[in-house]
This record gives structure tokens, C-alpha cells and sequence, in this order.
């Protein structure tokens, strides 16, 4: 029998309740919990908390001094559509074309500044010819 119920992913940041509406527009989520310290989503196959740290910075990609922070990966079918929905809901793109690697991938920075990924689902149908 597992120890562990569930996992939960919590970001820093100044203004938990506004990181949260971004993710909960991006990730057609829900909110699950909320006090004065922390706001709790859940959609998209994730759980998400934003907890509140007035002394937050930003942290800044990719820098070796940061290297041990947390980075999110979403798979998406399309990723034009989902980048302007990011922008509209207040994130920036970071790296959008010619990402290296074996996957189609482009980073954004939340309202926040912590840095993500979106990625195109591998197709799982077989080659044609």
C-alpha cells in the first residue's frame, strides 16, 4: 500500500490567487483550495499550488547559478493555438523556434517568471509509406 496519496507541484511567487488564474486558464482547471497563503488547481491530469512568498524573485532560464529550479512540461496537440492562449493570459515566450531536441518544443515564462514547456504529443499512429 502506498504512503503517499497524491502529489502536488507548489510554485513560489508574490500573488498566489493571480499565478493561479493563469494556469487555471491555460490548464482549463479548477480551484480545489484556497487560504490566505496558498491556492490549490487541479486539471489536465495535474495538481498545481501556488504558495505565497512576498519575498519571490523571479528565477531566470537558463542560468547555471539556477539550475535546481522546477520546471513544468505540458504536452499539447497544437502548439500555435496553445501559445496564444498563454500570451493572452499574460505569459511570454521564451524560446519558440528551432528548440533543439528530439521533440517540438517551445518555453514561456508564467506571469511569474517560472519557466515551462509546451510539447507536442508524440503521435502514436503508425508511418504512412
Amino acid at each position: 500500500m502506498a504512503v503517499v496519496k497524491a502529489g502536488v507541484v507548489v510554485l513560489d511567487c508574490a500573488e498566489p490567487e493571480k499565478l493561479a488564474e493563469f494556469y487555471k486558464g491555460l490548464l482549463d482547471a479548477e480551484e480545489t483550495d484556497m487560504s490566505a497563503n496558498r491556492v490549490e488547481i487541479r486539471g489536465a491530469d495535474i495538481r498545481l499550488a501556488f504558495r505565497r512568498d512576498v519575498n519571490a524573485t523571479p528565477p531566470s532560464w537558463p542560468r547555471p547559478e539556477n539550475s535546481l529550479q522546477a520546471h513544468l512540461d505540458f504536452l499539447v496537440d497544437d502548439l500555435d493555438e496553445v501559445e496564444r492562449r498563454v500570451v493572452s493570459l499574460g505569459g511570454r515566450p521564451l524560446e519558440t523556434k528551432g528548440a533543439p531536441g528530439p521533440h517540438e518544443e517551445r518555453g514561456y515564462a508564467d506571469p511569474a517568471g517560472h519557466s515551462f514547456t509546451l510539447r507536442l504529443e508524440p503521435s502514436t499512429a503508425p508511418k504512412q509509406g
